[in-house]
């Protein structure tokens, strides 16, 4: 038997759309993304065709912003796309705002044609950059993922604003960033790092709290099992004890190969966590939408009947059925890149901290951050640090050092989404606001589903803009009464 890595044990939230469940992959180091747009045959992406008004355009990016050695000269090609359709060009000279989303752990097709309103509400230029090493971003010559972190990210996004500003004669024009999951960190911390670049910042559904200790660690998952019980206790249990059975299954002769089929694997499972990863991952991004596509999984999993005196039938007919049309040959472990798990190994990691009883997922082994190291090591020759985060962007007494350094951050979160728990959700002064959305799910206010009640978001997006137009008019008075 091949025991299972425990790196599942740590897990990155992401911004998730209609589409999340068929972008699931599952290696050791789960949460990844299958490229947006088409393949081409060098195993590139090939652009999707952009809807109309928009710009495909190129930054020839470098490479290492923090050394001095040779190597870090090297530029690399980074993509971002613009709307300028509703940008006020009155003077010449541009003094209307420019909107920056700010790219994440997914390619710019998943993104492009959001946040339209703001351009037109704002007569703004709407500006997508995509977060290197994803999409078309990568630095294919390099070999090392060294270059890949935060840090690298935002100073992209710094040299990017700063090139579209001075193409397009707009210096005075104030920048406000918007991000959603991870992107809403980037986005928060950017205002933080950069305040002389950006004037404010909307950080969706950003949980800055959730590393190192700055939170209790089981608070999410316990939040996940919750939505769960209220759907099905019946499911929850179901799903409760899978986890053992998985690695029974695991163990017997063959098991992995059984397993594989059992579960229409797109390639051999190699662990039996690589399954639970999997797994995992889709009962998470359920349950960030609220209700809804958990009662797909739970309607599946009781409705099912035991097959072989276990419940992996049950499971996987839930994963069928929250699966799209695109999953015609295979459903778990799809294609994946290396670039979350690298960034899961080094810096963005999130204590999982599972109770034994409290949740529907498995405890966390007491070790886990000594195995984890040891994964890291032998898979990427890197050693986490887990503390850097917090180190370099602040966790700990996050109200108090907000309250004293900080302005101009809304920190939205919907509650129904479990990650709000590692979110800011109370003003920590006039300038940094939280805004909650009632029932809402994961990055709702950025990234409407279907199922959004527009009413509601109709009042929360109004809210937004009230405080980003406050600081639009404060920077305006400032900037007109300093050239006087």
């Amino acid at each position: 038997m091949k025991t299972s890595p425990y790196l599942y044990q740590w897990r990155l939230p992401l911004a998730f759309l209609a589409v999340f469940l068929t972008t699931v992959a599952a290696t050791p180091f789960n949460i990844t993304r299958l490229p947006e747009g088409r393949q081409s045959r060098s195993g590139g992406i090939v652009s999707k065709a952009l809807p109309e008004d928009f710009k495909r355009l190129y930054y020839q990016q470098t490479l290492d912003h923090f050394n001095y050695k040779q190597e870090s000269y090297q530029r690399f090609q980074q993509r971002y796309v613009t709307l300028d359709k509703y940008w006020d060009k009155a003077d010449g000279a541009k003094t209307a705002p420019i909107f920056a989303y700010l790219g994440d752990e997914n390619s710019l097709e998943s993104r492009i044609g959001l946040l339209q309103d703001y351009a037109i509400n704002f007569n703004a230029l709407l500006v997508y950059i995509e977060h290197r090493y994803y999409g078309e971003s990568i630095p294919f010559e390099v070999k090392s993922l060294g270059y890949l972190n935060s840090a690298q990210a935002l100073a992209d996004y710094a040299e990017i604003l700063i090139h579209i500003k001075e193409k397009n004669n707009a210096l005075e024009s104030p920048i406000i960033v918007i991000g959603g999951s991870y992107g809403g960190m980037l986005a928060s911390w950017f205002r933080l790092k950069y305040p002389h670049i950006a004037l404010g910042a909307l950080a969706s559904s950003a949980p800055i709290l959730y590393f190192d200790d700055t939170m209790r660690q089981n608070k999410i998952t316990s939040a996940i099992s919750q939505i769960f019980k209220e759907v099905s206790k019946t499911c929850y249990e179901t799903i409760k004890r899978s986890w053992s059975e998985i690695d029974e299954a695991a163990s017997t002769p063959r098991g992995l190969t059984k397993l594989s089929n059992t579960f229409q694997t797109c390639r051999e499972l190699r662990y039996s966590s690589e399954l639970k990863n999997f797994l995992e991952s889709l009962y998470m991004k359920a349950a960030q939408t609220g209700q809804p596509v958990v009662k797909d999984i739970c309607e599946s999993i009781d409705k099912t009947p035991n097959e072989d005196g276990t419940d992996l039938n049950k499971i996987f007919a839930a994963v069928v059925a929250v699966s799209s049309d695109d999953h015609t040959h295979c459903y778990v472990n799809p294609p994946s890149a290396l670039a979350l798990e690298w960034q899961r190994c080094s810096e963005i990691m999130m204590p999982k901290g599972q109770g034994r009883s409290e949740t529907l997922f498995e405890p966390a082994p007491p070790n886990q951050m000594e195995i984890m190291t040891k994964d890291c090591q032998s898979l990427y020759s890197v050693t986490p640090r887990p503390h850097w985060l917090t180190t370099y962007y602040g966790g700990h007494n996050m109200k108090l050092i907000l309250k004293s350094f900080g302005s101009n951050i809304i920190f939205s979160n919907g509650l129904k989404d479990p990650f709000s728990h590692g979110g800011v959700l109370e003003d920590i002064s006039t300038t940094i606001h939280a805004v909650k959305i009632e029932e809402g799910g994961h990055c709702e206010d950025i990234f409407p589903n279907d199922d959004a009640n527009s009413q509601r978001l109709a009042l929360v997006t109004r809210d937004e803009y009230k405080i980003i137009q406050e600081w639009i008019t404060q920077y305006d008075t400032d900037r007109k009464s300093s050239s006087d």
